[in-house]
């Protein structure tokens, strides 16, 4: 019994310290990740798909607070025996910055504010596509060690504003403010981006954290 209760206190020490070092270790230290995401969905002889990679650098101002950025790529694509129907590139570039909280030993829990701006054009109807937005998110990230990390994280509120702008005929407006990523799907919007998602990001994400 007293190994046992010898060995438990060993752990807790050691993820005590290795807490602390990761706390206090973190001001000055920079970090990498990315995430990624695929969606198909396929109906008799039609296919749309929906693919983002989307790398983040940041670093640590405090112990606690980090600040960084995203630019990636999203593409989203409607195919059919009859070709291409839409094709649409879009560039994001996303300030951020981010509050962490120990939890545990090596877990903590981050709240993230961000500034997504989405820029692009659906290639097939010339159509240009700029979005701007404000997210807020929560996550929890585990360090496995003082240089590697594995984090998730869901949007909590979010709000974007979404212009289209054919080559003929009027713009178009879509805004949305959601909670928990809960919003409504503008018809036209839908149809100009072979059937996307209305803030053109996903809500959930999990990634792995490289700290250096």
């Amino acid at each position: 019994m007293k190994k046992i209760v010898t060995l438990i206190s060993i752990v807790l020490v050691g993820l005590t310290a290795k807490a602390q070092e990761t706390g206090q270790g973190l001001k000055g230290a920079w970090f990498a990740t990315s995430q990624f995401g695929y969606q198909q969905t396929k109906t008799a002889d039609k296919k749309n798909t929906s693919l983002s990679v989307l790398p983040i650098v940041g670093t640590f101002v405090t112990p606690s607070v980090a600040v960084g950025a995203a630019f990636g790529y999203i593409n989203i694509k409607a195919d059919s025996e009859a070709g291409t129907a839409a094709k649409t590139d879009l560039i994001v570039v996303e300030p951020l910055a981010r509050k962490y909280w120990n939890v545990a030993g090596s877990l903590y829990f981050f709240g993230q504010l961000a500034l997504p701006v989405i820029t692009g054009k659906e290639k097939e109807s010339d159509l240009k596509v700029n979005q701007f937005g404000l997210s807020l998110s929560g996550g929890f990230d585990y360090f496995v060690t003082k240089n590697f990390s594995v984090e998730f994280s869901y949007d909590l509120a979010n709000f974007t504003s979404t212009t289209l702008d054919p080559k003929i005929g009027e713009k178009t407006t879509v805004t949305n403010f959601g909670l928990a990523h809960v919003a409504n799907v503008d018809p036209f919007y839908n149809t100009a981006l072979a059937g996307s998602n209305p803030n053109l990001t996903s809500p959930l994400s999990v990634g792995f954290k490289f700290i250096f």
